[in-house]
C-alpha cells in the first residue's frame, strides 16, 4: 500500500514548512489526487488518520480534492474528450495528458504563534 509511503512524505513535507514558518499547529490540508495519480483517495485518507498520530498533523483535517484526467493535442492543443481516441482529429497529432496525474501539496493551515 503505497499510500503510507506517500502521506509519510507528505507529513514530513507538512512538518518542514511548519518548522520553516515557526507554526505552533497544522489546522487543515488541502491535496490535490488526479485520477490516473495511482492513488486511492479512501485509503490515502485512511492512511492519513493513522500515520499523523504524534505529528504535527494530528488535529489537522485533510481535504481530497480529486481531479480528472484531462487530455490535450500536443500540436494545436486543442482538448481531447473524454473517450475520443488520444489523437487530434483536426491536426493528426498525439495527445499528451494536461491533468490528472499529479498528488500536489496544495494549502497547508497553520497556526503561527
Amino acid at each position: 500500500m503505497h499510500e503510507y509511503s506517500i502521506i509519510a512524505a507528505l507529513v514530513d513535507k507538512v512538518e518542514a514548512i511548519a518548522r520553516e514558518r515557526k507554526a505552533v499547529a497544522v489546522r487543515r490540508l488541502l491535496v490535490r489526487i488526479g485520477e490516473l495519480s495511482g492513488v486511492e483517495p479512501e485509503l490515502l485518507a485512511t492512511a492519513y488518520t493513522t500515520f499523523r498520530v504524534q505529528t504535527i498533523c494530528e488535529d489537522a483535517e485533510m481535504t481530497i480534492l480529486p481531479v480528472a484526467a484531462r487530455w490535450m493535442c500536443s500540436g494545436c492543443r486543442r482538448g481531447i474528450q473524454r473517450g475520443e481516441i488520444l489523437r487530434c482529429a483536426a491536426c493528426g497529432a498525439p495527445g499528451k495528458l494536461a491533468e490528472g496525474d499529479e498528488i500536489i501539496l496544495e494549502r497547508v493551515e497553520m497556526e503561527v504563534a
